[in-house]
């Protein structure tokens, strides 16, 4: 049994990216399927699913919350991009990417989203300028610290400093799961089975880094491999990419997450997502004290496409179950 706390389970939409773009789920749907599975929260990609983004009718606001009402959720987390290469010969200016993000700051407060998602890509300066406008319109800017960057990372302290040093209640992060991965998604490893690489050389490499080898000495030791192919190569590559931190890292900021991102690749018949330690994490939050949401973002589908359909609301009800089996509701 749980220790009580106050974890609440969302969605990401973006779990449901195959079926929205073959159109067999419409974004009411895709509300309707998060409901099914008891969570509440929805995070919202709106460049992906929102016509006409990013001009509002004052219609389609009202049928959002109508929507809200009918499913009994309620908008947790809008999924801000930072288009800084708009144009082909040069990125924004400070000006204009500040004034991209007031932008989305003023959408997530008409749709009800109270923390905004932002990319590592966006520069510190950005963040800074545009606090003001997130505590004016009562929205959260949330960092979302996702792989290869994590926590103890040049990156990520800079921003810590800034937000302990500032003070200021409007800039947190949003940790993603993907930086506790323990060892490389079977469905990775087998993917790359399908597509010609040596299963024992696959294997090999997957092994290496759940015993925690150096990842860029076991790249170096594929190429060097007489018997190692392309794919072998790219697989050990692909490898230097994930990171395993210690989810015991996360106690130390529990005042500053704001909304944690439950990425994961694949959940099995037993609810069990066997890259990366759930519980563990889970286990971390509850005792810190965390209250916010966690939301199910699903990213296995971009490797099965080959080979079989893609159902990813079975895969966010699985999730859905796993969470709910740790969390204790």
């Amino acid at each position: 049994m749980s220790k009580q706390h106050n974890i609440k389970r969302g969605v990401s939409l973006y779990s449901y990216q195959e079926e929205f773009f073959t159109r067999k789920l419409d974004l009411e749907q895709c509300i309707a399927a998060v409901a099914k599975t008891g969570a509440t929260g929805i995070e919202l990609l709106p460049e992906q699913m929102l016509k006409g983004f990013p001009k509002l009718t004052d219609e389609f606001v009202d049928q959002w919350f109508e929507w809200m009402d009918k499913y009994g959720t309620e908008p947790i987390a809008y999924d801000a991009f930072l288009d800084t290469k708009l144009f082909p010969n040069r990125i924004l200016t400070l000006d204009e990417s500040v004034d991209m993000m007031v932008r989305d700051i003023k959408i997530a407060n008409k749709l009800g989203f109270k923390v905004l998602r932002t990319l590592v890509s966006t520069p510190l300066e950005v963040i800074e300028k545009s606090l003001p406008y997130a505590e004016a319109y009562g929205v959260k800017i949330a960092l979302e610290v996702h792989a290869p960057f994590t926590f103890g990372t040049p990156w990520f302290e800079e921003r810590m400093e800034y937000i302990i040093s500032s003070g200021t209640k409007w800039f947190g992060i949003m940790p993603d799961l993907g930086i506790f991965v323990k060892r490389v998604a079977p469905v990775m490893e087998q993917r790359y089975v399908r597509d010609g690489g040596t299963p024992e050389i696959l294997k090999f490499v997957s092994d290496n880094y759940a015993n925690g080898v150096d990842k860029h000495e076991t790249l170096a030791a594929v190429k060097k491999m007489k018997n190692a192919n392309e794919v072998d190569i790219n697989f050990a590559d692909l490898a230097t990419h994930f990171v395993y931190t210690d989810p015991k890292i996360l106690k130390d900021y529990i005042p500053y997450i704001m909304h944690v991102h439950g990425k994961f690749y694949e959940i099995t018949e037993n609810f069990e997502e066997p890259s990366i330690p759930y519980k563990d994490i889970l286990d971390v939050l509850i005792e810190g004290g965390y209250e916010g949401y966690i939301d199910s973002e699903y990213e296995g589908n971009r490797h099965i496409q080959d080979f079989m359909e893609v159902d990813s609301v079975e895969q966010v009800r699985r999730h859905q179950v796993l969470l709910k089996n740790i969390l204790g509701k």
